[in-house]
């Protein structure tokens, strides 16, 4: 058995950076009328800037393969070609396609071999699945090498013109016609992009690896009932009913394929949960938390960093916030993408040294899926 690194990284943001005022001329006001939630959930989530992959005009300027293929491009190149990867492992929640798989596209664009491929569907911690398939092919001497990728496009999905139907609805039940919060709060956190990581079955001379020490995942819809979700609807058992069980006029009326969340649920469960189960793998692992030089967290809100700062420490596990590294003000919540793209710019930063170690934590608030590495530095 080998050890298995992370080589390089790399990532692929769509076009120029958005800023907070410049957001609805891209994803357009349902009804005309400025969002009433936009203005509090940019305060809360802190965001500054994000990056679409559609015009003013909601014109599609990259696909998710595309973004997916041009990470996967930066990522080779010198001293690694296309023509190298042994597997590939993709990771998203926004899929151009139901059928081909995400992964089979990609693989469709790139210049390499007929591969292995993985194709992970799901939310945030899709992508950290992807990376634990890869992980374990290496480890198990199954593949050498492996590119693993997590990516997003969800501009599309929040542009104003898929809920007008819902609130035409509203509006002739004399109901407030404005799209329920749980909507439209999603439509000011979510943005584009693509990250990708190379991983070998040994570290580069003269550039800096990462040694990945252990992958968990812990899912917990066996106890928690979906929080995020696209492609159903919502029932008050906390139940979900499909999108095959709707017509395709209701597909409309209840913006059915829209991002929707449960934040009540969210706020009750989202730290307190990951939080417990971080406790548990720091005792099980006999990991000191002082031995921990830098804590990716993939949050959607800087509200979230210091509930999980406080969390931690009534955990007794705290990690000075001087140690938490997060791009989300800059690139802001790209999903399953937004682990990595942090990760690929702590990797290149110029900060890291030989012998430190990188927590890299992911929620998910789709059902309540957890993942954490843990890295080091070669």
């Amino acid at each position: 058995m080998s050890g298995v690194y992370i080589t390089r990284s790399a990532k692929f943001l769509p076009n120029e950076p958005i800023s907070n005022d410049e957001m609805e001329e891209y994803l357009g006001m349902i009804d005309g009328i400025p969002s009433r939630g936009k203005g509090l959930t940019l305060r809360n989530n802190g965001i500054k800037t994000r990056y679409y992959s559609i015009d003013k005009t909601g014109k599609s300027t990259h696909s998710n393969t595309k973004m997916t293929a041009l990470a996967i491009e930066k990522l080779t190149g010198k001293n690694f070609s296309q023509k190298e990867i042994e597997f590939l492992a993709c990771g998203t929640t926004s899929p151009d396609n139901l059928l081909p798989s995400h992964t089979a596209m990609v693989h469709g664009e790139l210049q390499c071999g007929a591969i292995e491929i993985a194709s992970i569907a799901g939310a945030c911690c899709a992508s950290m699945q992807a990376l634990k398939f890869a992980y374990a092919s290496i480890l198990s001497g199954n593949s050498n090498n492996a590119v693993v990728t997590g990516s997003e496009k969800l501009s599309s999905l929040m542009r104003a013109e898929h809920f007008e139907k819902e609130t035409e609805r509203l509006a002739e039940l004399d109901k407030n016609p404005i799209i329920a919060f749980e909507k439209d709060f999603l439509r000011w956190m979510l943005s584009d992009g693509a990250g990708a990581l190379l991983l070998e079955n040994k570290p580069r001379a003269n550039e800096i690896s990462l040694k990945i020490e252990w992958i968990d995942i812990r899912s917990y819809a066996n106890q928690l009932e979906t929080c995020m979700y696209a492609g159903a609807d919502k029932n008050s058992d906390g139940s979900t009913t499909g999108w095959k069980e709707f017509s395709s006029t209701e597909w409309l009326d209840k913006s059915i394929f829209a991002f929707k969340q449960d934040v009540k649920l969210l706020g009750r469960e989202i730290v307190s949960t990951g939080a417990k189960y971080l406790k548990e793998l720091l005792t099980k692992k006999k990991i000191e938390v002082s031995s921990i030089d830098y804590i990716l967290p993939h949050i959607s809100s800087l509200v979230f960093k210091q509930k999980m700062y406080d969390e931690f420490v009534k955990l007794e596990i705290e990690f000075s916030l001087e140690k938490w590294f997060t791009n989300l003000t800059t690139v802001g919540n790209i999903g399953s993408a937004s682990i990595f793209i942090s990760l690929e710019e702590l990797m290149n930063s110029g900060k890291l040294k030989s012998g430190q170690k990188i927590l890299l934590m992911v929620p998910e608030s789709a059902r309540f899926t957890y993942a954490y590495c843990l890295l080091t530095v070669c």
